[in-house]
Parts: structure tokens; C-alpha cells; sequence
């Protein structure tokens, strides 16, 4: 089932969007009043409005005017992203909204955020083997491919067991980035 052909959900959900500037390029941040829902790179004017217009689709109403819960998620989003990208956070204690992904991606996500901390790696092999699907290495891909809350949920931190990088949907600069800021790989010369 395509996004547009899945029904809006029973009871419209209130939500906020944001767009913060960072290291890596803008980042697009969504929320409901139960936790971070999604954050998007490359969330320029253009893609922000794509965004927003699948967002309203998916949760059945626009973003909702502030003061709201969805806004002080987003407050405390911006806040934590901003000190992890100044170097003075190292682990998120937000509240996340899982309701973007489901099922194994979900599962492999979780595993991912619970157990593969601030500086280290995982390879895409060994991170199926941690959900009990020792031959799902693509898999666990594609679940990385498809996570909607990335630098909070580390996808960057997933590579491949020969050591090479391995894929990341907004560019292997910015998981570079995301990786030299961690201190595991060094900091590009320029």
C-alpha cells in the first residue's frame, strides 16, 4: 500500500514541524505529543513542503500552531540535537513516537538505539544477528534506509563487515560527518 492510497487515521493526530540548521545540512523535525516522529535531511524549502504535505496525510491534519505538547517535544528536540552537534551530548533522552515504522524495521531500529552507543559501530550483518535473523544483513539495510528519526536513532553507526561505510540515504559525507563527530572516523581535512 502506497502513502497515498493508506487511510487517514480514525481520530486526526496533532503534530509539529520544525527546521534547524546543523553541520550536516537542515535538518526537518517532526512531533506529536508523543515523542519525536521524524527527522528529515536536506529539508530545504522544497522538501520541507513534501514533508509536511506527507505528514498531513499520514497523521490526518496540518501541523497544529503553538503553544502545544508537540511543540515542547520540539523544543527539547532541537535542544538535544544542538548540543550533540556542538559535541556536548552524547546520548538522546527524548521521547520517541515509533508509529512511522513497524515490524522488523522497528525491531532492528530499537536494537540499534538501545545497544549500539555514541562512538561505536556495528556491522549490517552482526545487527541481524542481534534481532535473531542471522541472514538478514539486507534487510537490516533497508531497515536503515527507511528509519524516520536518523542521528537519533544512529543508522549512521551501521556499516559493512569489511569496514567499508556502507550506504546512507542522505549521503556518505554526512554520515562521514556524523561519524567524525563521534571520533570514530577522523575529521575530513576539508
Amino acid at each position: 500500500m502506497t502513502e497515498s492510497e493508506r487511510p487517514l487515521p480514525a481520530t486526526p493526530r496533532a503534530w509539529a514541524w520544525t527546521t534547524i540548521d546543523t553541520p550536516v545540512g537542515p535538518l526537518g523535525l517532526a512531533a506529536t505529543a508523543d515523542g519525536l516522529l521524524n527527522v528529515v535531511f536536506h529539508a530545504d524549502a522544497a522538501l520541507a513542503a513534501r514533508c509536511v504535505g506527507r505528514l498531513t496525510g499520514v497523521l490526518g491534519s496540518a501541523p497544529a500552531a503553538p503553544p502545544s505538547p508537540c511543540h515542547d517535544v520540539l523544543a527539547g528536540a532541537t535542544a538535544q540535537l544542538r548540543a550533540y552537534f556542538d559535541g556536548r551530548l552524547n546520548t538522546f533522552t527524548l521521547p520517541l513516537d515509533w508509529s512511522l515504522t513497524s515490524g522488523f524495521n522497528r525491531r532492528t531500529l530499537r536494537e540499534l538505539l538501545d545497544h549500539v552507543p555514541y562512538g561505536t559501530l556495528v556491522a549490517y550483518q552482526d545487527l541481524a544477528d542481534r534481532v535473531g535473523e542471522p541472514g538478514a544483513a539486507r534487510a537490516v539495510g533497508a531497515a536503515m534506509g527507511s528509519n524516520p528519526l536518523p542521528v537519533v536513532v544512529p543508522c549512521h553507526r551501521v556499516v559493512e563487515s569489511n569496514g567499508g561505510l556502507g550506504g546512507f540515504g542522505p549521503g556518505l559525507e554526512a554520515k562521514r560527518t556524523l561519524l567524525a563527530l563521534e571520533g570514530v572516523l577522523p575529521q575530513p581535512l576539508f
